[in-house]
C-alpha cells in the first residue's frame, strides 16, 4: 500500500499556478499606451492611423477617436478585421473590443 506522504511529491501546489496565472492574465491586460499605439500604426496602416488614433486602453478594450462620423462608420464596418489585425501585429491577443467615437487626434 502507497505511503500516503509521498501522494503529492513532485507535485505544484495550486496557489503557486494561480499565481503565476494571474501575474501573466494581468500582464497581457496592462500594455504601455505607446505600444498599443505603435502596434496599432503597423497594423492599421497611414491612412487609417492618420484618422483613427488610441485613446485609451484597458482590460483588452480599445476606445479609438476618430476624426468624422465618415470613419466612425467605416472602421465600425472593418471592427473584426481590425481587432485581428492588431492581435496579429501584437503576436498574442491584447485586443477583444474597439469602441470608436469622434475626439481629438494628435497631429505628427
Amino acid at each position: 500500500m502507497p505511503d500516503d506522504r509521498t501522494k503529492g511529491a513532485g507535485m505544484t501546489p495550486i496557489e503557486g499556478i494561480l499565481t503565476r496565472m494571474l501575474r501573466q492574465y494581468r500582464s497581457d491586460l496592462q500594455l504601455d499606451p505607446d505600444l498599443i499605439g505603435q502596434i496599432w500604426d503597423r497594423a492599421v496602416g497611414a491612412t487609417i492611423a492618420r484618422n483613427a488614433q488610441p485613446a485609451a486602453f484597458k482590460q483588452r478594450r480599445l476606445i479609438v477617436h476618430v476624426s468624422s462620423s465618415v470613419w466612425l462608420q467605416e472602421l465600425h464596418f472593418q471592427k473584426a478585421d481590425l481587432i485581428e489585425r492588431v492581435n496579429r501585429e501584437a503576436g498574442r491577443i491584447v485586443l477583444e473590443e474597439i469602441q470608436f467615437r469622434i475626439g481629438p487626434l494628435k497631429t505628427p
